[in-house]
């Protein structure tokens, strides 16, 4: 027979490697599937986590899959693309190569995908100079000049924000909505230059971005471009069990989806939980941790109680 785990954690990020420690902990079998693709792969560094501030990405999850074997989890690289509900409630779970596993319960840590905006260019430099989040890479911006790509509602928000970090900011109109004149005048009053024309491009040299193209022809000289990707969450395998991503809505506006969850992971699927980018497309690093240790006492709670109700069945039987 297959060994049997007690949770199958879908995705090895901070999500996923910190439910894995803290079931390890409670001395649950844990097997931890990654594909090794996670979102911040691209960036240098994991700011705003106590205690282990600027920590490159990899170095973190590293330590974090070292800490999980450390208690007897397993992290295997691998990419889940099915998953059935056996006859018995538990799960199969079906990996890339072929391979199936056994799953008392599920946590998906799968994160979520940036869609970025259609500009040449934009995407290969995306999580150096091409940003998104003012907590994440402001300081490292900090006293440069940045533009802020508008192609939605948050695009006077977003240079608002950045204005904190430098005296140099552009708000490029791009294909965001035209200003209001209260916007306008926030802006004038922070001294932040709005530049009309579609960006057609980024420009780069060896040090980096060192601005945007215009369809006028013309570039504006920048060392950092703001943008807002669309957040849409990994969650296509495991439709078969009835888990869908729903639109995420911010001030009633679209900014991508998620799997809908309680405080604590659990999804409206009996048996699955989510946590991290997966269910908060705006968690950080360390909120997606957090996550990720709340729902595995949840999921642990769970199973004692199962455990429980077996071991009374099981005793009534032998007394009867």
């Amino acid at each position: 027979m297959r060994h049997r785990y007690d949770v199958v954690v879908v995705g090895g990020g901070a999500a996923g490697l910190g439910a894995a420690l803290t079931l390890t902990r409670a001395r649950r079998s844990v097997l931890v599937v990654d594909a090794g693709e996670p979102r911040n792969a691209p960036a240098g560094h994991v700011h705003n986590y106590l205690g282990r501030e600027g920590i490159p990405p990899n170095e973190l999850l590293a330590d974090g899959r070292a800490e999980v074997a450390g208690y007897g989890g397993e992290v295997v690289t691998g990419r889940v693309v099915a998953a059935e509900r056996r006859a018995d409630d538990d799960f199969d779970v079906l990996l890339d190569d072929g391979r199936s596993v056994w799953a008392r319960r599920l946590l998906l840590a799968t994160g979520l995908t940036d869609e970025l905006p259609d500009v040449p260019g934009l995407a290969e430099r995306w999580g150096t100079d091409v940003l998104h989040c003012p907590y994440c890479h402001g300081w490292e911006v900090r006293d440069q000049a940045i533009g802020v790509l508008s192609t939605g509602p948050f695009g006077v928000h977003q240079a608002l924000l950045f204005r904190q970090l430098t005296g140099d900011v552009t708000l490029l109109g791009h294909t965001g909505p035209e200003l209001s004149d209260e916007q306008a005048g926030q802006l004038a009053a922070r001294g932040i230059a709005v530049i009309a024309g579609e960006v057609t491009g980024v420009e780069v040299r060896s040090e980096g971005l060192s601005g945007v193209r215009l369809d006028t022809g013309a570039v504006v000289p920048l060392a950092a471009l703001v943008v807002s990707p669309r957040m849409s969450a990994n969650v296509s395998a495991f439709a078969g069990l009835g888990v869908e991503a729903t639109d995420q809505y911010l001030q009633g506006h679209l900014i991508g989806s998620c799997v809908e969850a309680d405080a604590a992971g659990a999804t409206a699927v009996p048996g699955v939980w989510a946590a991290g980018n997966v269910t908060a497309v705006q968690a950080q690093v360390i909120g997606s941790a957090a996550a990720g240790t709340m729902a595995a006492a949840a999921i642990n709670g769970d199973l004692v109680q199962e455990d429980t109700r077996r071991a009374v069945a099981e005793s009534a039987a032998i007394c009867s």
